[in-house]
């Protein structure tokens, strides 16, 4: 969710600081500051701003910020309003120990009426502050046994870097339920909660697990558990270049990433598709291919956009798997009893394998005896490790906080993964090959599809002032609907409703006033006669259809006041060209209503915190 980056090297660290924060600024953020350890002064130099990272650059302007061992911190508010106080790094009463920290203390309240009673006095409203108070009062010299010492008492997420200005030579970093990445370099360690702000300098890096730390010395590193258990670790490679996550010629990264979908869907089925044999290779799942084959029941959870691709993925896995699914919003499965038989699999949905409800959801699922499986973008990432075994997109960084491409791979690779199980169980040769070779050409049907966006700029331009849409679709396009009516919430801050369109007469057809938008997937399908009943509904109730159809559909273009043609593509793959339209249909009312797409109001690419 926030932004963490710590420096210990031979160079300056707060040039390398602010350039990590800017990398991580699409994670969404209020706030931005920076704490430095410098040799002339006996407390660190602590600079907080409220606002935008260019609002702490003008703060210290002209000011010495030399020194090479740092920390800095953008915050997404959650204990205490968005001001320079609450800001983050928080000290202690010395000034002399700093510390940045993602996720949530649970019983911070109760440490801070203890802390209170020593005789602490608090500047902000923060659980964090509590950090760097406990960790003061366990410090006697040496700064990481004084970090575990304090994190011994403390019940929550975390992500943490902490400096002391008594020890130039030493940070010290820690995790429990919140990301965490060291990017090794030749001399040189940086602290990352995104490899985003580290691939830079080095693409060597380190993961910490839950309730492990690090201490980074100059000259090496040590890690351990937070009971000070010695533990070692691997050098890993992060797969992303720098390259992939700038802007290039696009003014926004959602606009790049909603075009890059060909190329991210050819990505994520590379190597994995035998159209010849009509196999699915999905080398991540074969130590388990035995329990997947004999699997009676699948759920699959996920928050947000990726519970959408879930929700898609319950008709693949029944229609083409033929298993029993269902899909849970995981923030529900982890506080509910669910019920885990012999043979049931739980595959969890996110694209930055992070998603903290989604991991929870994962390990209550374990807990029980379940056999899971991640579908995650990030390599290495906590569900990646965590899972029994699993699949990774691939489709490249995503930098916009409003998924795109990610989502558009998940479908893929719910598709891959049902054929993968239907092959086993009773999907024939003949069949598989035609699903390969008509998914295989749907990369380039996106192409097509992404060549509309002027036409979809217009449809944009006519309803952008609109207060109320309403998406609408039909089995596999049911999802679809419920993922446009979000694209358009997140980043235009439109009211927007997605439902089933057999739903709308129950009750959401009172809604419906005249010029109000409503969005239809309309496609031809087993559902398409009902679907044009319920446009023929909203026409004669005065509002605006905004149709997604197929090529040629005479029918659709006489109810509707706009139409978006995608080509003709068996059911299934439906969701993956009906979304593009709306995605950029979503894009563009949020430039024209001069919203910040990237970066959305009071959201967070990677939710980390519940």
């Amino acid at each position: 969710m926030c932004g963490i980056v710590g420096y210990i090297g031979q160079k300056q660290a707060y040039p390398i600081l602010l350039e990590g924060l800017k990398r991580l600024e699409y994670r969404g953020y209020d706030s931005a500051g920076v704490a430095l350890q410098q040799d002339h002064e006996g407390r660190l130099a602590v600079i907080k701003a409220k606002g935008r990272i260019a609002d702490l650059e003008a703060m210290t302007a002209g000011r010495d910020l030399s020194g090479t061992l740092g920390i800095a911190h953008t915050r997404w508010a959650t204990h205490g309003a968005p001001n320079d106080v609450n800001a983050h790094p928080h000290a202690d009463m010395s000034g002399k120990l700093a510390v940045v920290h993602n996720g949530i203390i649970e019983n911070w309240s109760a440490l801070r009426q203890l802390l209170e009673q020593e005789g602490v006095k608090f500047r902000s409203e923060t659980d964090t502050e509590v950090l760097a108070h406990l960790f003061a009062r366990a410090y006697k010299g040496d700064l990481e046994k004084a970090v575990q010492e304090g994190l011994r008492e403390v019940r929550g997420a975390y992500g943490i870097a902490v400096i002391h200005a008594d020890r130039p030579d030493v940070l010290v970093a820690a995790r429990n339920g919140s990301p965490l990445i060291i990017g090794v370099g030749e001399g040189e360690y940086i602290v990352a909660s995104d490899a985003s702000a580290i691939i830079e300098h080095t693409t060597n890096v380190i993961y910490l697990e839950d309730r492990e730390m690090a201490t980074l010395r100059r000259d090496g590193l040590r890690t351990s558990t937070v009971d000070a258990i010695p533990t070692h670790k691997e050098v890993q490679q992060v797969e992303w270049s720098l390259e992939q996550i700038e802007k290039k010629c696009y003014p926004h990264f959602m606009l790049k990433e909603i075009m890059e979908q060909a190329e991210s869907l050819s990505d994520s089925m590379r190597g994995r598709l035998d159209a010849e044999t009509g196999e699915v290779v999905l080398g991540g799942v074969r130590d388990v291919s035995k329990q997947l084959t004999h699997a009676r029941r699948v759920i699959l959870t996920a928050c947000g956009t990726a519970w959408h691709a879930g929700l898609v993925g319950e008709y693949l896995f029944e229609d083409i798997a033929r298993v029993q699914t269902e899909v849970d919003y995981a923030s529900e499965f982890r506080y509910r009893n669910p019920i885990i038989d012999e043979g049931t699999i739980v595959i969890a949905i996110s694209q930055s394998g992070e998603t903290a409800d989604t991991l929870a959801a994962v390990r209550e699922a374990k807990l029980k005896g379940a056999l899971c499986l991640g579908i995650v973008n990030v390599v290495g990432s906590t569900i990646a490790r965590e899972t029994d075994a699993g699949v990774y997109l691939h489709c490249g960084p995503e930098i916009g906080v409003a998924s795109t491409k990610a989502f558009t791979s998940q479908l893929v690779v719910l598709i891959m993964t049902s054929m993968y199980l239907g092959r086993r169980r009773h999907l024939a040769p003949y069949h598989a090959r035609e699903i390969i070779k008509g998914l295989q050409a749907v990369p380039d049907l996106v192409r097509h599809v992404l060549k509309l966006n002027d036409a979809i700029r217009d449809v944009a331009a006519r309803y952008k002032d609109c207060p109320n849409w309403l998406y609408l679709g039909r089995g596999y396009n049911y999802p679809v609907a419920l993922e446009g009516a979000l694209k358009l919430k997140e980043i235009s801050y439109v009211h927007a409703e997605g439902l089933p369109a057999a739903e709308m007469k129950h009750g959401p057809i009172a809604l419906i006033t005249e010029g109000m938008p409503v969005v239809f997937l309309a496609n031809k399908g087993l559902q398409y006669d009902k679907v044009l009943s319920n446009m023929e509904e909203v026409r004669s109730r005065g509002g605006h259809i905004i149709a997604v159809a197929t090529e040629g559909d005479k029918e659709v273009a006489r109810l509707a006041k706009h139409v978006v043609s995608v080509p003709d593509v068996p059911e299934p793959f439906q969701p993956i060209l009906n979304v593009v339209p709306l995605q950029l249909l979503a894009y563009h009312v949020a430039v024209m209503r001069g919203c910040a797409v990237d970066k959305p109001r009071n959201l967070a690419k990677s939710v980390t915190v519940e």
